[in-house]
């Protein structure tokens, strides 16, 4: 996979499997042709979603010093990669790879990898390479804990929805191949159950009478509800949709319902309807290494038929979620470019 293809500060995803990333609307503001690399003195550090922002003085040749400005992916992203919000600090010299600002080049560059004077890599892209340690040979014993989705999972949901059958009203709102600025610029996720295989941390709580989804991207927080009550009237929608729940053994079956209408409700270039019903299984694995993520999903006004999808989450007993709530105005910081 070609990863100057893929490069995004979040990683904005196409439904092409064969690049399935392309631009977030600021990267478009940087040349993906061309790489550059410059060593500098960390003298701003913004550990937030859904951009980190460095900034450097570099010593130029002619011994005059420079201010760059380096944006890096979403904290919610790069955290789970093993880049957490105490790794860097202000003063700490660090060598930044990455791509040029086409406006601006010796001023502003979008980042892909980064090492510490002490030789330390930290990681500034979703397809950059991970650090994070996870622990060896631990286990679950059941579907409670925290999870991450490694980055194919998403390329796999991403590649089911394409084959998704579509209405006439689908095919016409795929072809207008919707990016998902058009909601994250506002700080609003991706629909279920592409978010689910986001790949950032996930924590399930297991409670007496409901079960309470914890996803690190921009306030996805789900309560599945386990004590028999119906969904609410078709006239009450909500982001997340309205949860219920029911055990089937050790696995988890949910059905949500109530969903507002959102832009890229069902993939990357698929909006949803109020009508999307989506019913999901989370089991675990036999060795208890993986949440196994499975279901489908309807909208009789943008699929003609169920799609189906499903995905892995690794066990990451000790992954902490960054805590980083969506800041509206790195958001938009580079509508304007």
């Amino acid at each position: 996979m070609n990863t100057l293809a893929r490069l995004a500060a979040l990683a904005l995803i196409s439904v092409a499997l064969s690049a399935p990333l392309v631009a977030h609307h600021s990267a478009a503001a940087f040349d993906g042709q061309k790489n550059v690399t410059i060593t500098g003195t960390l003298t701003k550090y913004r550990f937030a979603n859904p951009h980190i922002l460095l900034t450097l003085d570099v010593k130029r040749e002619d011994g005059s010093t420079t201010s760059v400005e380096v944006e890096a992916g979403a904290a919610s992203v790069l955290n789970g990669l093993g880049f957490t919000q105490d790794k860097l600090k202000l003063g700490d010299v660090v060598t930044i790879t990455g791509n040029p600002s086409r406006k601006t080049p010796d001023t502003a560059v979008l980042g892909k990898d980064l090492t510490k004077r002490d030789g330390t890599y930290l990681p500034l892209n979703i397809a950059s390479r991970s650090v994070y340690e996870a622990t060896v040979n631990a286990t679950a014993t059941s579907i409670e804990g925290t999870w991450f989705p490694p980055f194919n999972q998403l390329s796999g949901i991403l590649g089911a929805s394409r084959k998704f059958q579509l209405t006439d009203k689908g095919k016409a709102a795929q072809d207008e191949r919707r990016q998902m600025d058009l909601t994250q610029r506002d700080c609003i996720p991706i629909g279920e159950p592409t978010v689910m295989l986001y790949p950032v941390a996930n924590t399930i709580k297991v409670q007496k009478d409901r079960v309470i989804i914890e996803t690190d991207w921009m306030d996805t927080d789900r309560t599945v509800w386990l004590d028999g009550r119906a969904h609410p009237p078709a006239t009450q929608t909500f982001l997340h949709g309205h949860s219920t729940g029911k055990w089937d053994g050790k696995a988890l079956v949910v059905e949500t319902t109530n969903f507002k209408e959102h832009p890229l409700g069902l993939s990357t270039s698929m909006p949803s309807s109020t009508q999307k019903k989506l019913t999901e299984r989370y089991s675990l694995s036999e060795d208890g290494k993986s949440l196994l993520y499975s279901g489908t999903v309807e909208d009789p006004v943008y699929l003609s038929a169920p799609g189906s999808f499903s995905g892995t989450l690794q066990y990451r007993p000790g992954m902490t979620h960054s805590n980083q709530k969506c800041d509206l105005e790195i958001a938009q910081k580079f509508l304007k470019d």
